[in-house]
């Protein structure tokens, strides 16, 4: 008997997998790359002429676990609509019962190709906070992600910013379906979502989904994720598990962000959800008031700090206002030769 290669078992789960979606309206093209819920496709939708990404169901049966949540990844997207966020065209049953939806076919890099091309701290909050603010529209929607990393931010072909990947969001105040780890395979009680089930990625989940709570893990959780991107985006590396002054190191980067921003990360990667920002939103905000040059919630100043922060907010007006008096006492003392 001969032994089949893994190569030839891949290809072979490649045809059996094959989408059979409806020929007069869909025709399925290639495989965009296939995942732990389900695969990706690029299809053409012949009745608006354009192309269109599909993902299936992984699931052989519609009772499953995989197959609920990636009927609840398209719920989720076609209520979150947002510049952030892919949206849904279309959403059905194959003949075999798997599950699929049509969404945008996103072209352009990852966060993870993208980001060695930002230099400075400017450009690295340009994109982060569009990352940010996205999810902060899921939170106030109800909606937590619970695995953002960096091949879950996509920089589109025109300069947007979308968050991938809401197969392990939870939509509080319902009941999740059976948790479906990503990265970290942790013991997985009957039901899904009790203690035991890590959902998230390492270096990047929050301590509290590490600790197998991600049933019970809210906004902050996700908040952790966002310091962790940022902090990521700035070093290269995931996140530390202790999130001090010394751990972090960001002081000590060649193009080091500065206090108020090493704050504002120290904030989100709090140990204790209490510690964090409550929600993106408040991340954002923050965020904002550090753009505009105003005092931070993250980071109590000193009075000195306090001075210099305005110093610089107002270095314009203040540089007029000093050559102004400069240029009276200069007429002044002409004046009396």
């Amino acid at each position: 008997m001969t032994r089949l290669s893994d190569q030839a078992v891949a290809r072979l789960r490649d045809v059996v997998a094959w989408p059979e979606l409806p020929p007069e309206r869909y025709e399925v093209r290639r495989l965009l790359g296939r995942g732990g819920m389900g695969a990706v496709y690029a299809a053409f939708d012949r009745r608006l002429g354009r192309e269109v990404a599909v993902k299936v169901s992984n699931a052989p049966s519609a009772a499953g676990d995989l197959e609920a949540r990636l009927r609840q990844e398209s719920r989720v997207l076609a209520r979150l609509e947002h510049p952030g966020i892919v949206p849904v065209h279309d959403a059905g049953e194959l003949d075999d019962g798997r599950w699929y939806y049509v969404m945008k076919l996103v072209r352009g890099q990852t966060l993870g190709e993208h980001v060695p091309s930002l230099r400075g701290e400017a450009p690295v909050l340009s994109v982060f906070e569009r990352a940010a603010e996205t999810v902060a529209f899921a939170h106030a929607a109800g909606i937590v992600h619970r695995d953002l990393k960096p091949s879950n931010i996509m920089m589109g072909s025109f300069g947007e910013v979308l968050v991938l990947d809401w197969g392990v969001a939870k939509i509080l105040g319902t009941p999740p379906p059976g948790e479906v780890p990503t990265d970290v395979a942790g013991p997985t009680p009957g039901d899904g979502t009790a203690s035991g089930t890590r959902i998230g990625t390492p270096g990047f989940m929050a301590p509290e989904q590490q600790r197998g709570d991600a049933s019970t893990a809210g906004p902050a959780a996700d908040v952790y994720s966002l310091g962790a991107l940022l902090y990521w985006m700035f070093t290269g590396r995931p996140a530390p598990p202790t999130a001090d002054e010394a751990t972090l190191g960001l002081a000590a980067l060649p193009d080091a962000p500065s206090r108020r921003l090493r704050a504002i990360v120290r904030k989100c990667l709090a140990e204790s959800p209490a510690d964090r920002y409550p929600d993106a939103g408040a991340l954002v905000q923050d965020l904002a008031r550090y753009r505009a040059g105003l005092a931070v919630r993250a980071h109590r100043e000193s009075p000195l700090e306090r001075a210099g922060r305005i110093v610089d907010r107002y270095r314009a007006f203040i540089l007029l206002i000093l050559a102004y008096l400069l240029m009276r006492a200069l007429f002044a003392w002409s004046q009396r030769l």
